[in-house]
């Protein structure tokens, strides 16, 4: 049995509110007419309850741990935490590494490409090697994931490239596109082993081709990008002038949206993950919420548990 917390679901925009943003959303969630504030996006799980492993490491995770039981600590110097993946090297997905350096044993596990982001800045040696093993993912292929010592956690995963972009503070200004490079980003398929039910985590995707769209079985729960829910969407809300496709993200709804190029897919739940704070969606009153309930689909929220 595959058991999945998910301490954050907002996209990395500081969460939700926004710490500098008074834009309806953040204005609502911050007057408390409208829903509660959420962290920044990560999951963890686990195949015993007393093994974890994180997916993406927000830069909110002391207060995502901190409510979060079960990765409280069991000892004076103690953490269920075995394991760490990382998805790409948006800081909203590796910057609470830096909050993990208190010489606490667990692995992390990266495509080769991040890797190699990470080993370049060396902001990141902080995250003592003695301590935290780096280790490939080796894509398209089913791996388990073993803490620091080598010890199977009893999660399996299947990592394989999406659509994407390089993260924001690796881009080059003076490019004319702003495209992935291979192995930028990355979803997963997870699992417990021994079980064949599988939850699939995407935050970042730019794109559902085909060969994605393959993957999904119906018997699989998909957390998704739900980063907007309109390409102009922050450009309309007079937060800034980035395009969804810009950022690397697919909008949720129109004929080329996540929720119409998904809805011939048969799935046992499909969840979005990763939110931006000027998403409408957070509105419960909202048409965005209403369209996206009557597609079929939910919103994941901090402390949200799945069992699978």
């Amino acid at each position: 049995m595959l058991r999945a917390i998910v301490p954050g679901v907002a996209a990395g925009s500081g969460g939700l509110p926004q710490w500098n943003c008074a834009c309806p959303v953040c204005a609502a969630v911050r007057s408390g007419q409208a829903g509660a504030p959420q962290t920044q996006s990560s999951i963890v799980v686990s195949a015993d309850g007393e093994r974890w492993v994180l997916i993406n490491a927000s830069p909110d995770i002391r207060q995502q741990f901190a409510a979060t039981p079960a990765l409280h600590p069991r000892a004076v110097r103690h953490s269920p935490l075995s394991a760490v993946l990382v998805t790409n090297a948006d800081v909203d997905h590796v910057a609470g590494l830096l909050s993990l350096r208190e010489a606490q044993p667990f692995a992390l596990y990266a495509t080769r490409r991040v890797h190699s982001v990470l080993d370049a800045n060396a902001i990141f040696n902080v995250v003592n090697r003695e301590h935290v093993p780096r280790r490939p993912v080796q894509l398209n292929e089913s791996m388990p994931i073993l803490d620091a010592a080598g010890e199977a956690t009893g999660i399996c995963i299947e990592t394989f490239t999406v659509p994407g972009k390089v993260a924001l503070w690796l881009e080059d200004p003076n490019a004319e596109r702003f495209g992935s490079v291979a192995e930028d980003t990355i979803g997963v398929a997870i699992r417990a082993e021994g079980s064949e039910a599988r939850l699939f985590y995407l935050p970042g995707c730019a794109d559902v081709p085909d060969s994605l769209k393959a993957r999904f079985k119906p018997t699989d729960t998909v957390l998704f990008d739900g980063t907007t829910y309109t390409e102009h969407e922050m450009a309309e809300a007079g937060v800034g002038q980035k395009s969804a496709s810009r950022m690397g993200h697919l909008v949720m709804s129109g004929p080329q949206g996540t929720i119409a190029r998904l809805a011939d897919v048969p799935l046992a739940r499909r969840l979005f993950i990763h939110i931006n704070n000027t998403n409408p969606v957070w509105l419960p009153d909202s048409e965005a919420r209403r369209e996206i309930a009557r597609q079929g689909w939910d919103l994941a929220f901090d402390g949200m548990e799945l069992t699978l």
